[in-house]
């Protein structure tokens, strides 16, 4: 047994301590079933047992991968032999829900789904939403400022934190466990670990913001003929609901098409049309809302803005629609197939989307790709399909991550850089503002140990 293996034995006991075949039992991550490669996979319980173990780490010079859920796109939490895994999986607890200030203070290695329901049974609501609801975790979301399907009406999970509590990578304990919507003392500290990926530090705890449970939701899942149908439904939408539109998710034809029909999903409507979207309203008075929401459709189908129109007259029926924007692991058959997070101004989205797929076509002659995206925040996500066994992610990502420059895009939108972004980072951020990044990481990790190789080169 090494002398950190040993070390870290000493401060959460060998039974959260995990090394060999137990490590190996595990795979890489929701995207790989590869069998776990590190050196020791540790479980922390406790804030102050991460501090020892990050401080172990340091004096050690040992590098520290941190895991949450594993299902981030960018293999972030991809671990080697050689680094030691920090797992944040038994530091789960919703410790306190306080209904009054709408906050609820949570573990990082929480599941978000526990967190929306354990906010559902108190009477409020955690927006936050994401298809991986039911396996990633508060940290992890904190980490990549997890975006997901409500980010039009409550913004990214940066907008959703009133305070946090992290630890730096060696082993001080940063605690701003803020718990006001206003507090302009000094810099927001909490800043620095919202979106870096766990490379500044690791975050044990937050502070959450809630908000009151909708009384009601409506959603529709619409077609139209044209892009210029969707940015025009979507202007209506925002300008006569009022500010309640939580949702507006675009499918392109050959993504809808690809999941439904024979042996998919079941689909609602024709699937020859080239976009659909489903849109969700959320309100207070079931009724009205509802009344509203056909009214709106009605007006823009009369209008000829969208072309078809379907609304759920249940619960299941609404799972259902969203089964199939959410439900794409049947398009990750056969491999290869490479995953991408894009985002860029709407206006420009066809001729970019054109442009990828133009690209794949003649990379690959029998390429192809599948789109979809949360549109009103100007993301969209690819699946590429090479359909040639041999074929380099490099040669993918050039297809889809060179013509955004032309947008002014960026490479990622919500998933983060972790790994398979790192070279394209400049493409999207200026020499200066990288720089400044490096500056921050020096700083906080000066010995490099903390996510090593993630976001960014040394």
């Amino acid at each position: 047994m090494s002398g950190i293996v040993s070390e870290l034995v000493g401060i959460v006991g060998a039974e959260r301590v995990l090394t060999g075949d137990a490590v190996a039992s595990r795979v890489t991550s929701f995207w790989s079933d590869a069998p776990m490669q590190a050196k020791a996979l540790v479980l922390p319980a406790s804030t102050q047992e991460v501090s020892r173990v990050m401080a172990a780490c340091h004096a050690q010079d040992q590098t520290v991968v941190v895991q949450g859920g594993r299902t981030n796109a960018v293999t972030a939490a991809v671990s080697s032999p050689a680094d030691v895994v920090l797992s944040l999986e038994k530091m789960n607890a919703v410790r306190e829900i306080d209904g009054v200030g709408g906050t609820a203070v949570v573990e990082a290695g929480a599941i978000l789904q526990v967190v929306q329901e354990a906010a559902d049974d108190a009477g409020l609501y955690f927006p936050l939403d994401l298809g991986a609801r039911g396996s990633c975790t508060i940290g992890g979301n904190i980490a990549t400022n997890a975006g997901g399907i409500n980010v039009l009406r409550y913004g990214m999970m940066r907008n959703l934190v009133l305070g946090l509590e992290a630890v730096l990578a060696d082993g001080t304990v940063i605690s701003s466990m803020n718990r006001m919507l206003k507090n302009n003392a000094g810099y927001d500290v909490k800043q620095l670990f919202i979106g870096t990926e766990g490379t500044l530090g690791v975050v044990t705890r937050a502070v959450l913001r809630l908000f009151p449970r909708p009384a009601g939701r409506h959603t529709a899942l619409v077609a139209m003929d044209d892009f210029a149908g969707v940015s025009a439904f979507l202007a209506r939408m925002r300008e006569r609901t009022g500010g309640s539109l939580s949702a507006f998710e675009i499918m392109w034809g050959n993504y809808y098409a690809g999941l439904t029909g024979d042996g998919g999903y079941r689909a609602p409507m024709a699937r020859d049309y080239s976009y659909y979207v489903i849109a969700q309203l959320e309100g207070r008075e079931p009724e009205a809302d509802a009344e509203r929401f056909e009214a709106i459709l009605a007006g823009a189908l009369e209008d000829g803005l969208i072309v078809d129109a379907v609304v759920p007259k249940s619960e299941a029926e609404t799972r259902a629609l969203w089964q199939i924007r959410e439900g794409f692991e049947p398009l990750l058959k056969p491999d290869p197939v490479f995953v991408y997070d894009v985002s860029l101004p709407i206006a420009h989205m066809p001729e970019y989307v054109g442009r990828v797929e133009r690209n794949v076509r003649e990379c690959w002659r029998d390429g192809a790709c599948h789109s979809l995206g949360h549109v009103a925040d100007g993301n969209l996500h690819f699946m590429v399909h090479p359909r040639e066994i041999d074929a380099a992610h490099a040669d993918s990502d050039r297809c889809v991550y060179e013509p955004l420059a032309d947008f002014g895009g960026s490479v990622s939108a919500e998933h983060g850089i972790g790994t398979e972004k790192v070279a394209w980072l400049a493409s999207c951020r200026t020499a200066d503002e990288i720089e400044l990044m490096r500056s921050l990481k020096r700083s906080l990790d000066p010995k490099n140990i903390l996510n090593r190789g993630r976001v960014l080169t040394p």
